[in-house]
């Protein structure tokens, strides 16, 4: 997992439109990285419509909010539409953004081992550099953390 402090590494990744979106897109401003394990799974539905709920919020910000997941392009579609999710949810397929980022990790589960994303939220800020790190996030409560850190909660 990156460190606070520690360059953010670039990426570019389609987008639920099937649009590129790089980390570089951002520069200038802070920016939210989520990413989860699955889309349409219980955890993740939260997370992402607990983000949705407070979309205003960061909007006026000025703070973009993006879920990176291994998941396809039409499945970010179907599941941004079937949630009205406003952000932007980019596809890693290949695993390269979600190992440079330390969040494809083994994962143990009913005493079985296998690999997957450990549900991570990073505040990369103006510079491109990791403001914070919230590992092994609560999904309802992800959102609201990062507001309270910013001063923005409530």
């Amino acid at each position: 997992m990156l460190e606070q402090g520690t360059r953010a590494p670039d990426f570019t990744l389609r987008n639920q439109k099937g649009e590129e979106v790089s980390l570089s897109d951002f520069a200038g401003k802070k920016v939210v990285l989520y990413f989860y394990p699955k889309d349409n799974t219980p955890g993740c539905t939260k997370q992402a419509c607990a983000f949705a709920s407070v979309w205003d919020r960061f909007e006026s910000l000025g703070i973009p909010v993006v879920g990176i997941s291994k998941d396809s392009v039409s499945s970010h579609e179907k599941f941004a539409q079937k949630y009205q999710l406003p952000f932007t949810l980019l596809s890693d397929p290949e695993l390269t953004v979600l190992n440079d980022y330390g969040v494809w990790q083994e994962k143990k589960l009913y005493g079985k081992i296998s690999m997957g994303v450990v549900r991570t939220t990073y505040l990369i800020d103006e510079n491109g550099r990791v403001e914070k790190v919230w590992p092994k996030v609560k999904p309802e409560q992800n959102a609201g953390e990062i507001l309270a850190y910013l001063g923005a909660e409530g």
